[in-house]
């Protein structure tokens, strides 16, 4: 029994992990279909909250808000976490190269309440002076995009570490311009890093109500915003129902790209393996004629 325990610790801890992440996530989905406003007994199962949700005005507006803001900030954030990775790693040397790494990688240990606390201050000090922006969903993509950048270029700048430069220098011997090489030739091969920093960053906005605490004006308040607000008020079951649809769509997503990225895996190394079968056919024909002479 000994032996048995000593050699299966891994798994037994890797279990109780396991347990202590997503045993809330199990308790909190089964309490949505609670018939009653219970946390501690299930009374029986219902949708009530589910229906109750679709007229709460709050919740469903705050859940678009989201969306949009997450969504922009995705795509902003992939954007320039592209460009701020490709400078920092093919581009070795420059003015100020030392200070540019440092701010784009300091909202990775800043603290998010330091980050909106600034640019809180800088948004109320340009809306002084020059009148705009005022605070809403502009400057709550700006704060998240500040933030889901510096995660997204370390995404990208691992993958472009491990890229084959000579495929680029190919290009390049072959006539092509650096924006074409960029654009045609690195871009394609580290599109998988740039949507997985696009999701990250969505993930990251899509989540957050620290900076959007600070930055969010009369009336703009996203989903977590209002989950936040509901739940110093006391239970309220309908945050269980928005909480379990989006944990439903979260894993639909992440199975998705799962099977995405092991298809284009696949399809990539066949195409490798049907290259490399062509080459060495090829060879086996040029050094036929040699071999019969």
């Amino acid at each position: 029994m000994k032996n048995y325990f000593e050699k299966n610790f891994g798994k037994f801890w890797l279990a109780l992990v396991y347990l202590f992440l997503y045993l809330p996530l199990f308790f909190m989905i089964v309490f949505s279909f609670n018939s009653t406003r219970q946390d501690a007994e299930f009374t029986g199962f219902s949708l009530r909250w589910y229906e109750a949700l679709t007229r709460d005005t709050k919740l469903v507006e705050g859940f678009w808000l989201s969306v949009k803001v997450a969504t922009v900030t995705g795509l902003l954030s992939a954007v320039l976490a592209t460009f701020a990775a490709f400078v920092l790693v093919r581009y070795r040397r420059f003015p100020g190269r030392t200070i540019f790494s440092g701010m784009v990688n300091a909202p990775l240990v800043m603290p998010e309440v330091v980050i909106g606390l600034s640019l809180l201050l800088l948004m109320v000090g340009t809306q002084n002076f020059f009148g705009w922006p005022e605070r809403g969903m502009l400057t709550i993509v700006l704060g998240h995009t500040l933030l889901g950048m510096a995660y997204g270029m370390v995404v990208i700048q691992s993958r472009l570490l491990e890229m084959d430069r000579s495929i680029e220098e190919a290009a390049m011997n072959l006539g092509a311009r650096p924006h074409q090489v960029f654009f045609l030739v690195t871009v394609p091969n580290i599109f998988q890093a740039i949507l997985a920093a696009f999701l990250l960053s969505f993930t990251l906005s899509f989540d957050d109500v620290v900076i959007a605490e600070f930055l969010s004006g009369p009336g703009v308040n996203t989903l977590p915003q209002v989950i936040f607000g509901y739940a110093r008020r006391g239970i309220n079951p309908t945050i269980y129902a928005a909480a379990t649809l989006l944990i439903a769509a979260v894993t639909v997503a992440i199975v998705s790209y799962s099977i995405w990225v092991a298809r284009q895996t696949s399809r990539r190394e066949r195409e490798v393996a049907a290259a490399t079968r062509a080459e060495l056919a090829a060879l086996d024909v040029r050094q036929a004629p040699r071999l019969g002479g």
